[in-house]
């Protein structure tokens, strides 16, 4: 090949590369337009993490969010029960909890909704060296590391509730009840949302429940007052309810109206196994339009747990 006819070739190659280039750029960006415009979009519920410093619990929720990260979903929804845990008070402990929470937090490439679970509550049992004079009490510490314990957004044409299914007995324990206070908001809330549009509701006591009806025993498990709730959505287009605490997992639907989610956990049985038979991990959920489909994500936990346990 003559010197001109190779000037000629490495001249038109290299345009050709360049325009393949900015052709590639193009698809690419044509894709995530394409995406951003689209009603299509992903988001994991993840629950029941129960953070401490001990029981390599850091490790397995860094797993967690490896794989989330991995999955790349366009946020993340909480349970609940986010460490373990404040109910007895200890400033100091309860501190570095919520500061650990929150500093791994960060780790996810994605915003993060949190949610307020029993655990989360600071220094309501009897045997808390803090009373309820304590500014952080029952739900101040929380919304001091993370804000308001209910909200809403809205993301791509659906309405997202994230409710505090949260309160103190008279004998100082917690019980699964939305307050008066709550409701009227949630009412408020729902007057500016359209009746067609497709509502996700996240609360960390379940609202509704199998556990009792498969397992027996005391206590319901369930909001006291969630018929409550449910009225104020009976005109409204609810298509899926999250919930957390039991670390239990579960799907249902109830009466062609809306599914609901029980979540299973990140902890499982305090970090050291499966809690009722129920593998650790999160449900990660699709939108495809008005249409949802979920799957259950095992994050490795358990054979990372049996391989330090050796």
């Amino acid at each position: 090949m003559s010197r001109m006819n190779l000037c000629k070739y490495l001249l038109f190659s290299a345009l050709f590369a360049v325009l393949m280039g900015l052709f590639s750029v193009a698809h690419v960006t044509a894709q995530g337009a394409a995406k951003a415009q689209s009603n299509s979009f992903e988001f994991v519920f993840l629950t029941d993490i129960h953070i401490r410093p001990d029981m390599n619990a850091p490790i397995g929720f860094q797993m967690a969010i490896d794989e989330v990260n991995r999955l790349n979903p366009d946020f993340v929804l909480t349970g609940g029960d986010l460490i373990f845990d404040a109910l007895r008070g200890n400033q100091q402990r309860s501190d570095s909890l919520f500061t650990l929470y929150k500093n791994m937090s960060k780790g996810f490439n994605m915003p993060v909704y949190h949610c307020l679970g029993n655990h989360d509550l600071f220094a309501i049992y009897e045997e808390s060296p803090e009373g309820e004079n304590h500014p952080d009490y029952k739900y101040g510490m929380f919304e001091r590391y993370l804000g308001e314990t209910y909200y809403s957004f809205n993301y791509k044409g659906w309405h997202f509730i994230v409710l505090n299914s949260l309160d103190v007995t008279e004998d100082k324990r917690y019980k699964g009840f939305v307050h008066g206070e709550q409701l009227q908001w949630l009412k408020n809330d729902l007057k500016e949302v359209d009746n067609t549009t497709p509502v996700v509701v996240v609360t960390h006591i379940p609202f509704i429940s199998t556990w009792k009806f498969v397992n027996g025993g005391s206590g319901t498990r369930t909001v006291e007052n969630a018929d409550e709730v449910f009225a104020l959505f009976e005109n409204y287009n609810l298509k899926l309810v999250l919930q957390g605490h039991i670390h239990w997992k579960e799907e249902g639907f109830v009466n062609d109206w809306f599914h609901f989610i029980t979540g299973g956990s990140i902890a499982g049985n305090a970090w050291k196994g499966r809690r009722h038979n129920t593998r650790e991990g999160f449900f990660y959920i699709k939108v495809n339009d008005a249409v949802l489909s979920w799957e259950y994500v095992d994050h490795g936990w358990e054979k990372k747990r049996l391989k330090l346990a050796e």
